[in-house]
């Protein structure tokens, strides 16, 4: 016999007894028609499984549900666990992120009250949560548990769902390279299986089309996301294709493209303004005043409003990161309209919502707040906080943005007269895009005398 169906029965006969004890029952009071008094025993001792019918006239003599006989669960419990499941879940949809992490939390330590594809749930909810809160690494602990289990088919919704969290998750938390092998190995996997493109697989697409990017792989990210434009608009979701102009618009900027990329990302907006993400809207917004910001001459006024209505709404619904990096931009809009007080309180509220780990947002924050004491006459002031600035990057792993970030520190440190430090950043700005100090020549051998 099967080692699980025999678990099933002999679990189910230990609770018939067990109930019919607690009720002063014998063996023969739970006997009928279709069940002797010799098969009632049969079932406690675990050696049949009862008929759906048999089983509904023993659960109704013990005062109980067939569904607690057969899984141990009080149906009344087990209807105040989905409750509780489907209330975690809407927290997490809302922006309550520690509460829902709570429930999912609570959920899961007495999961003897779920199923299996509620255990899942609450697992997966709980990793995203996890994320929510900045929690990466115990987001990535669960998320690699959830993407190794074999019962997960290929192509689901739970099997994308993990897929993507855990490819942005490890590019959030700094290892770029890893989170893009696990993008490329999900959706190789679903092309192998020629599935029917969904939402989510266009999801998938769009998180390693943002790994790329941040590798600096812009040649894969606008190919990528020619190929899910369009997958997107033959699945027809207004959300996908959002999602696949936004990105386009990051790579867009990212090679300098800027008409370019605020028509794209002006078009994601439109498309994402029919959803109810407001999430993703915020996010689409900041970006969208980003742009502004960059061309030539700014449009700071307009860019200040679209960051404002963005900072409103991720306040409500977004993370630490999201938040900060929009009161980065709110900075910078500010800034450039002259507010340099308003300027410099946004850098450090977006310094204080990021803690004391080494984050190239932090480094961002402080570079800020050097440009600020430059355009106030601070030399001393601008001096501390490049130099935070440089022990923030040399805390975390090399990559485009963290490059990105020295380049930014060595032009501070021209417009501060610091011409050795302004070359040491440009020199870890080339070594975090991988390019290594050319090495001096070896010393020739002559025969000619000196």
């Amino acid at each position: 016999m099967d080692h699980n169906k025999a678990e099933r029965i002999g679990g189910l006969g230990g609770r018939v007894r067990a109930l019919r004890a607690a009720r002063g029952l014998k063996q023969q009071d739970l006997a009928s028609a279709e069940a002797s008094t010799s098969y009632i025993s049969l079932i406690e001792s675990g050696k049949r499984a009862p008929s759906p019918a048999v089983l509904a006239g023993i659960a109704e003599k013990l005062g109980t549900s067939p569904d607690y006989l057969l899984t141990g669960r009080e149906e009344q419990r087990a209807e105040e666990a989905r409750l509780k499941l489907a209330f975690a879940e809407m927290a997490l949809r809302n922006g309550d992120n520690g509460e829902a992490l709570q429930a999912f939390s609570e959920l899961l330590s007495a999961r003897s009250d779920l199923d299996a594809a509620m255990i899942r749930r609450a697992r997966i909810g709980q990793a995203t949560a996890l994320e929510k809160t900045d929690r990466l690494e115990a987001a990535i602990s669960l998320l690699d548990e959830l993407h190794r289990e074999q019962g997960i088919a290929v192509g689901s919704e739970d099997w994308c769902h993990i897929a993507i969290a855990l490819c942005r998750c490890y590019r959030n938390a700094g290892d770029v390279a890893l989170s893009v092998d696990i993008g490329e190995r999900a959706v190789a996997r679903l092309d192998e299986l020629g599935l029917e493109t969904t939402v989510d697989h266009v999801q998938l697409g769009v998180t390693l089309m943002g790994s790329y990017s941040v590798r600096g792989d812009l040649t894969r990210a606008q190919l990528l996301g020619e190929r899910l434009l369009r997958a997107a608009d033959e699945q027809g979701s207004h959300a996908a294709r959002g999602a696949v102009y936004w990105n386009a618009g990051l790579v867009a900027s990212s090679r300098g493209m800027l008409p370019e990329a605020i028509a794209l990302t002006e078009r994601a907006l439109a498309m994402m303004a029919e959803g109810d993400n407001a999430r993703h809207i915020a996010i689409l917004r900041m970006n969208y005043g980003i742009l502004l910001l960059d061309v030539a001459p700014p449009r700071s006024e307009e860019a200040l409003q679209l960051l404002t209505a963005a900072q409103e709404e991720l306040a409500e619904v977004g993370n630490a990161d999201e938040l900060s990096r929009c009161e980065l931009y709110l900075a910078k809009a500010e800034q450039s309209l002259g507010h340099l007080d308003a300027a410099a309180s946004h850098a450090e509220r977006a310094l204080g919502l990021l803690g004391s780990e080494g984050r190239v947002l932090s480094a961002d924050a402080l570079a800020s707040l050097a440009d600020i004491a430059l355009l106030r006459d601070l030399p001393v002031d601008a001096r501390q906080h490049l130099d935070a600035a440089a022990r923030q990057l040399h805390r975390i792993p090399p990559s485009r943005e963290s490059a990105e970030t020295w380049r930014r520190i060595g032009d501070l440190w021209r417009r501060h007269g610091k011409q050795d430090e302004a070359l040491k950043s440009y020199d870890m700005a080339l070594s975090a895009l991988g390019m290594a100090p050319t090495r001096a020549p070896d010393p020739v051998l002559t025969d000619h005398p000196r």
